[in-house]
């Protein structure tokens, strides 16, 4: 048998994106970046959903999304957002970023001729980069060694399918969950910023208690306090005075 490789080094091409698109002012997607930037991948990851969702950046948030993800090692769920980077990618750079960390995936996932395949696309649109023709080097290496079954891959891409189909159903709901809790920050008021009355005076806010609860309260407190006071008053006729010691 051909000496096979024992390590895998693969080149990760985790250049974020800048906005390509400006007819409308994308204020999510440089937050994201800060984020990213910042290693916080889990909060970066929840503004490229808003971002994305948005959809006036193009093939950008969905790209960076993919990375994000990728650094929370979660390469297959990574795969889905490298797809969609696809589907919007206009330039050729976008689309080699995108099919270079699609193949990464593929070699984790030991898919081997789809990585082979994703770095042949990622060549084609940009032929010069050294990094991507060696990831494709290996990626034929480890086919040559690991011959692929065809029936196993009908069924991979099968699964591939599902996963695409529920991961899209899951994107979805994310990222309708985090934009709706970005509207709701943008609409919650802000400080110094409270309704006022007809006399311009600031409107009490609603505690959620009602007001027969807040006066059975206050009652309480009051005889809470009379008793107390009952006591102390007795103490002072009966008790003799005693030192007192020091609070710590």
């Amino acid at each position: 048998m051909k000496q096979r490789l024992t390590l895998i080094v693969l080149f990760f091409t985790f250049f974020l994106q800048a906005q390509t698109e400006k007819k409308e002012t994308d204020k999510v997607l440089p937050k994201a970046n800060k984020e990213f930037d910042a290693k916080n991948y889990a909060a970066a990851e929840a503004q490229y959903r808003i971002s994305n969702s948005k959809g006036i950046s193009g093939a950008t948030p969905a790209y960076n999304l993919g990375n994000a993800i990728y650094k929370q090692n979660h390469p297959s769920e990574a795969k889905f957002a490298y797809a969609k980077a696809l589907e919007k990618a206009k330039t050729k750079e976008e689309k080699h970023k995108a099919f270079h960390n699609l193949g990464n995936v593929f070699m984790q996932e030991k898919q081997y001729s789809k990585a082979v395949e994703s770095y042949k696309n990622a060549l084609r649109n940009n032929p010069a980069d050294e990094e991507t023709r060696y990831n494709y080097a290996l990626a034929k290496e480890y086919l040559k060694n690991n011959p692929e079954d065809p029936e196993k891959d009908k069924k991979d891409d099968q699964q591939d399918e599902k996963n695409k189909d529920k991961n899209k159903g899951d994107e979805e709901q994310k990222e309708d969950k985090e934009k709706g809790k970005d509207e709701e920050k943008k609409q919650q008021p802000k400080e110094g910023d409270k309704q006022k009355d007809e006399n311009g005076q600031p409107k009490s806010q609603p505690s959620g208690i009602s007001k027969e609860s807040v006066q059975n309260l206050l009652d309480a407190v009051n005889n809470e306090e009379k008793k107390v006071q009952e006591k102390v008053n007795a103490q002072k006729i009966k008790a003799k005075p005693t030192p007192t010691e020091k609070d710590w």
